[in-house]
């Protein structure tokens, strides 16, 4: 029995209905508290165009970097901190790294570097560190959390002195690493020089949209998240749904078909026509939360639709999930949220997560 158990991870799933005008509305928290995103997903029933407004803020999401062989020790230098940590929300996540095999690094919006290491790299690292806590019973990786920030990391400090000579002379570790960088005063690009003399290219997202034609659709009540026998579907049977959509998977099958046996769930709707959009790459959360506002407002007009959605997924192999919320793998290292926003403006938050993650906030 033990075994079988073994074979099923955990998968969980968080969800909670709230209003946007609230004041104790989470909203903002749940987005800006998830920091590494690679894909951006919305539906709109009963849409067969994109709005102008729409369309201009997801072709402006912004562009990112891969840096290659970037050294861990510019992270701590304070020019480096002076220019993006002090005056801005700055991303960094290590490219092509595997959280359950290598070791991986990230610096969050917060100031705080991140790593993720073997036990042979913590300790010829010598930084202090925290066992992590999927590692089982004999410990195989340590976190180290270094904050950029803290008083104490002054230049010529012994804090300091002694975080650099860790990663610059006793163990120069060095990443590919994904950057990305929010700022209201200074232009990106010429920030960006910063790291110009590494080898350094330039990406922009990338966008690709249909129309869905003859949609099987859930039924939808916003004020029941849990649904109701016969009159509207749970949040987690349209969290399902959206996931088959996303991935293209037929939901008018049959019990005796060879390819998927999932079906809509009942009670269901026939959209005419459903616009649905994605977006990929390195995304920071400021950008969706400047697409849900504008999702907000596409509700400023009466329209066909009573709801759209909002999905956004992280990357498998970062350090963290929400906040500073050790992530790890297991089997999928899935963690992602979705919003369904209705037309009142209302909304439905669901966050998910695989078993070796913390319980969304």
């Amino acid at each position: 029995m033990l075994r079988e158990w073994e074979r099923c991870p955990r998968h969980l799933l968080v969800s909670e209905r709230s209003n946007f005008q609230l004041e104790r509305s989470r909203h903002g928290v749940a987005v800006r508290g998830h920091p590494f995103n690679y894909r951006v997903s919305f539906l709109i029933p009963e849409c067969g165009a994109l709005p102008v407004k729409l369309k201009s803020v997801i072709k402006n999401f912004g562009k990112y970097y891969l840096v290659k062989d970037l050294p861990l020790h510019e992270f701590v230098n304070h020019d480096f901190i002076n220019i993006f940590i002090k005056k801005g929300a700055f991303y960094a996540l290590s490219y092509n790294t595997k959280i359950d095999q290598d070791n991986t690094a990230a610096v969050l919006p917060t100031g705080k570097l991140i790593l993720s290491v073997d036990k042979d790299t913590y300790e010829e690292l010598g930084l202090q560190g925290q066992p992590s806590r999927y590692s089982g019973k004999k410990v195989m990786r340590y976190i180290v959390t270094i904050d950029l920030t803290d008083a104490s990391f002054l230049p010529d400090t012994k804090k300091h002195k002694r975080v650099l000579w860790a990663l610059k002379e006793n163990m120069p570790l060095k990443f590919d690493f994904l950057l990305a960088w929010h700022s209201t005063d200074v232009e990106v690009s010429t920030a960006m020089s910063y790291f110009s003399k590494l080898k350094m290219k330039e990406y922009e997202p990338n966008i690709t949209s249909s129309i869905l034609r003859d949609l099987h659709c859930p039924v939808l009540q916003n004020s029941e998240l849990q649904g109701k026998p016969e009159e509207s579907c749970s949040a987690h049977e349209l969290f399902d749904w959206l996931g088959a959509v996303y991935n293209n998977v037929d939901c008018n099958n049959h019990s005796y078909s060879f390819i998927s046996t999932y079906c809509c769930p009942q009670p269901s709707a026939v959209l005419s026509q459903a616009y649905m959009c994605t977006v990929t790459g390195f995304i920071l959360p400021e950008k969706i939360h400047h697409l849900m506002d504008h999702l907000c407002q596409y509700f400023d007009e009466p329209k066909l639709a009573q709801w759209v959605s909002l999905t956004v997924h992280g990357f498998a192999d970062s350090p963290v999930s929400w906040k500073e919320s050790e992530h790890g793998f297991h089997k999928s290292g899935e963690n992602l949220y979705n919003f369904v926003i209705f037309n009142n403006q209302d909304y439905w938050l669901q966050m998910a997560v695989g078993t070796n993650d913390d319980c969304p906030p």
